[in-house]
C-alpha cells in the first residue's frame, strides 16, 4: 500500500501564521518550565548555532536552497524539542494558552 500524502495549501499557511504567537508562546513557556531537560533545551541551541555559524551544509550565498537548510534544522530541532518533553508538560502549557487565547 502507498501512503497518504497531504499537500500544504495557502489555508494552511494563513492558519499557521494566526497561530505563530500561540506556537512562540508554547516555545517560550517550554524553554522556562524546569522539568525540560538539558537535551531537550540543547536541540534548539544546537539549531541555533547551526543557523549562526558561518559554517553550513548547504552554503548560505546559494540563492534559495542555502536558507532552506536552515529552515529544515529549525523545523527539525523544534520539533525534537516537543517529543522530548513529556507529553503532559507540553499538554499543561498548551491549555494554559487556550485558557489565555479564549479568555483575552
Amino acid at each position: 500500500m502507498g501512503k497518504i500524502s497531504r499537500q500544504f495549501g495557502v489555508f494552511d499557511i494563513v492558519r499557521f501564521i494566526y497561530h505563530l504567537p500561540n506556537f512562540a508562546s508554547l516555545y517560550w513557556r517550554l524553554w522556562k518550565d524546569p522539568r525540560v531537560s538539558w537535551l531537550a533545551r540543547s536541540m534548539l541551541i544546537l539549531a541555533l548555532l547551526y543557523v549562526l555559524l558561518p559554517l553550513d551544509a548547504i552554503v548560505d550565498w546559494a540563492p534559495l536552497v542555502g536558507q532552506i537548510d536552515d529552515l529544515a534544522v529549525i523545523a527539525l530541532a523544534l520539533r525534537a524539542f516537543i517529543r522530548l518533553i513529556p507529553k503532559d508538560v507540553v499538554k499543561e502549557h498548551v491549555a494554559a494558552i487556550d485558557k489565555k487565547t479564549i479568555a483575552g
